[in-house]
C-alpha cells in the first residue's frame, strides 16, 4: 500500500510517499489556496515519474491543512486520481489517539494536533513543540499524549517582512545569524534583531512553560526555519524535522487498523 500524506501550512505544502516500510519521496510546494485538484495531479505526476512512480500506484491519502480553502481540492486530488476517500485532520470519525484538554478541543490546529501526536509517539514524558513557520508555536503534550495548549507567536518570516512592509528605510533581507550581536550597519542591526530577538523569544517562553508546568519537559524544535536555531541555544533538546509526517503516518495507521 502506498501513502500520499499531504502536510499544509500558510507557506508552503508538504507532499511525502510512504510504501509501507519508509518515507521514499517528499517535496514542498508553495501554498495555493486556489490551486486545483488538476493542477496538483500533473505537477504530482510529473515529481512521481521522476521516481519511478505513477499516481496509480498511489492507494491512500491523509491530510492536514491550515487552509480550510484548499481542503475541498485536496480532497478531489486525491478521489479523482487515487480513487481514494482521504482521511482528514479534523473531519468527524477521525481518531487522533489523543486529547485535546483546552477550552474549546474544536480549536486547535491540524498541524499542532498532529505534531503532538508524532513527538509522543518518539519522546517519552512532557514535551514542548516548537514549529517554527509562519508562525511560531509553542505545544505542551502531556505525558499522556494529551495537547494541553500552548503559545502562538509571529514566526521570523513574518517579522522580517513587517519591518521591511512598516518601515520605509529598512530593506528586505535574508535570515541569517550574525557573528555578533551588536550590529554596525542597518542590516546586521536587522539580522541581530530578528535573529537574536528569536533565540530569546525561544529560551523565554520555554523557561516561562517549565516554571509553569513545574515537571521536567524535552523541548522538541521542528518546522521550516527550525534548523537555523542549532547550536544557538540549549533550550532545545531535539531538532526533529520528520515530527509532522511521523504523526500522520501513525495517525492513518491507527484509523486504518480499525
Amino acid at each position: 500500500m502506498m501513502l500520499l500524506a499531504i502536510e499544509q501550512g500558510n507557506t508552503n505544502t508538504l507532499f511525502a510517499v510512504h510504501d509501507g516500510a519508509g518515507w521514499i519521496a517528499q517535496w514542498r510546494t508553495a501554498t495555493e489556496s486556489t490551486r486545483t485538484a488538476d493542477e496538483y495531479a500533473v505537477w504530482l505526476a510529473q515529481l512521481l515519474s521522476m521516481r519511478g512512480l505513477a499516481l496509480k500506484a498511489l492507494s491512500s491519502c491523509i491530510i492536514s491543512s491550515v487552509v480550510p480553502q484548499s481542503i475541498f481540492n485536496l480532497r478531489n486530488l486525491s478521489r479523482r486520481y487515487l480513487n481514494a476517500e482521504p482521511l482528514v485532520i479534523g473531519d468527524p470519525g477521525v481518531d487522533l489517539g489523543i486529547q485535546a484538554r483546552i477550552l474549546k478541543p474544536t480549536e486547535a490546529g491540524a498541524d499542532r494536533l498532529v505534531n503532538a501526536v508524532g513527538a509522543h509517539l518518539k519522546y517519552p514524558g512532557d514535551l514542548i513543540v516548537i514549529d517554527s513557520g509562519t508562525a511560531t508555536t509553542f505545544d505542551v503534550v502531556a505525558a499522556d499524549g494529551a495537547f494541553e495548549g500552548g503559545i502562538i507567536a509571529p514566526g521570523i518570516n513574518l517579522s522580517l517582512q513587517a519591518l521591511h512592509e512598516a518601515a520605509a528605510m529598512l530593506p528586505r533581507i535574508a535570515i541569517q545569524r550574525p557573528d555578533k550581536v551588536i550590529g554596525k550597519d542597518t542590516v546586521s542591526n536587522m539580522q541581530s534583531g530578528v535573529f537574536w530577538g528569536y533565540v530569546a523569544l525561544i529560551e523565554g517562553l520555554v523557561a516561562r512553560i517549565k516554571a509553569e508546568w513545574g515537571k521536567p519537559m524535552t523541548v522538541i524544535g521542528t518546522g521550516g526555519v527550525a534548523s537555523l536555531f542549532e547550536g544557538a541555544t540549549t533550550a532545545i533538546d531535539h531538532f526533529d524535522p520528520d515530527l509532522t509526517i511521523r504523526g500522520l503516518l501513525e495517525i492513518h495507521r491507527r484509523n486504518t487498523a480499525r
